[in-house]
């Protein structure tokens, strides 16, 4: 079986799906991939594809903003906490939706997905081994891990992959769990844990991973006693899953602070829940305007969960004015140079840097960006180098001296927010940039190609 290991001339030429594909996916494979062999198992779905992206456009209109991929996947695992179906609503229509869908199903679950809707129904039993196929290739995948332990008592984890931005160790998930009462340790490429009885315990986060948040969070709710956790994550998806959690019957203190405090319960209950507006998306077409010097309004999304980065924009000279669930971004000219520094949420994210880094290959001035969470990030500057950007990289710095305007050249997505970096600077240069590996943007940005289009992008999907 062949997984995604990259497009084009860097890699493999195939990327199968187990399970039922989201609408969207559906009509890409028939649109694009009439030929694509299909079974009751498995999709094939072939990755030696590319965006043809034509510089010189100025993006002009309205863009909608689906459910945030780094909260759908965790409250999709937290379905796992309670015996029943559960129905969350709003979920962007990506490729990770249904890898994530076959990994719950290999631990017993029914999962129906249709369009924005996924329904998941939890056996009285579950599996407490995830060890599919799919687990290697999805980072979020690891989100099981607490509430197969909560559920089970024990746990087998495949060790996650997805993307290439750098070392994403699991120590502080594994020592939460060990301070809940698990044994936890690594064995034959799996995270492994096993606990007689959990119990609320005092613990310290050195560091706020919102990944490590999330597992203890969800199997200390369902442990004996009071919990709490201390340096927590504080990012808008850690209060969506907290919400989740509480309509289940979990019991909850400071959702969106840096101290959570989860008192124990005996059982959840399955519920319905709406996934937040994706702050990412809606942040990279904030950036979309500027750096095209467009005028885009985005629907869907809290502005006050992109606060930092309108305001950095702000500085670069967009006019910026918010509503409740929308903002508009208007750049009027070149914008001028910032700089960035990537932190834990409410920090600027790192998800943003390539956004970043696109939007200071074309201002007026030399920006510094500093990446503090992910020391591959900065791979993204070697394809925009190839762009004709001036961009220098110091340990965990990067300095960009602005030009006016970028040069069109073949390059190469290494990941999710790395692809879609590219994108916007091909939008800023001349002629006609090739980006490749694009299945990296379709596992975070639904219906990207036909959003674009709409907002004035000249840009096509070419399959080889």
């Amino acid at each position: 079986m062949r997984v995604p290991g990259g497009g084009g001339a860097r890699g493999s030429p195939e990327f199968s799906l187990c399970g039922p594909l989201p609408s969207r996916a559906e009509r890409l494979l028939n649109a694009t991939h009439p030929d694509v062999k299909r079974t009751a198992a498995v999709t094939w779905l072939p990755v030696s594809e590319h965006f043809r992206v034509h510089g010189g456009a100025r993006l002009v209109g309205e863009v909608g903003v689906a459910g945030a991929k780094n909260s759908v996947l965790k409250l999709m695992a937290a379905s796992l906490l309670a015996e029943g179906t559960t129905t969350i609503t709003n979920c962007p229509e990506i490729l990770d939706v249904p890898l994530m869908a076959d990994v719950l199903r290999s631990l017993g679950c029914s999962v129906e997905i249709e369009g924005a809707t996924t329904t998941v129904t939890t056996p009285p039993e579950i599996s407490h081994e995830a060890v599919s196929v799919y687990m290697s290739r999805l980072r979020a995948s690891v989100c099981v891990l607490g509430p197969l332990v909560a559920r089970c008592r024990r746990a087998v984890v495949t060790l996650p992959g997805g993307d290439a931005i750098g070392s994403r160790p699991l120590d502080m998930h594994q020592s939460g769990l060990r301070q809940l009462g698990a044994d936890s340790h690594i064995e034959h490429g799996a995270v492994v844990a096993e606990a007689e009885n959990l119990h609320g315990a005092q613990i310290w986060l050195d560091f706020p991973s919102v990944g490590a948040t999330e597992n203890i969070l969800m199997a200390s709710v369902l442990a004996d006693g009071t919990t709490v956790i201390d340096n927590a994550a504080r990012e808008p998806e850690i209060v969506d899953l907290c919400v989740m959690l509480q309509q289940m019957g979990a019991k909850i203190e400071g959702a969106g602070t840096s101290t959570l405090t989860v008192h124990g319960v005996a059982s959840l209950e399955p519920v319905h829940h709406q996934v937040i507006g994706d702050r990412i998306v809606a942040a990279t077409w904030a950036f979309a305007a500027a750096a095209t010097r467009g005028d885009v309004t985005v629907h869907g999304v809290d502005p006050n969960n992109v606060n930092l980065v309108l305001e950095k924009l702000r500085a670069a000279g967009a006019e910026i004015s918010s509503s409740a669930e929308s903002f508009r971004v208007v750049m009027g000219s070149r914008p001028s140079a910032v700089d960035y520094v990537t932190l834990p949420f409410p920090g600027f994210p790192t998800d943003l840097q390539p956004m970043a880094l696109a939007l200071s290959a074309v201002a007026d001035g030399t920006s510094m960006i500093t990446e503090n969470l992910f020391e591959s990030r900065f791979r993204f500057i070697e394809e925009l180098v190839r762009m004709g950007a001036d961009a220098r990289t110091d340990g965990h710095h990067a300095v960009v001296r602005g030009q006016e305007r970028l040069s069109s050249a073949p390059v190469w997505a290494s990941d999710i927010r790395a692809g879609v970096g590219l994108v916007l600077a091909g939008l800023c240069a001349d002629g006609v940039t090739e980006v490749w590996d694009v299945f990296h943007i379709d596992r975070g940005y639904p219906e990207f190609v036909e959003q674009l289009r709409e907002l004035g992008a000249e840009i096509e999907r070419v399959a080889d």
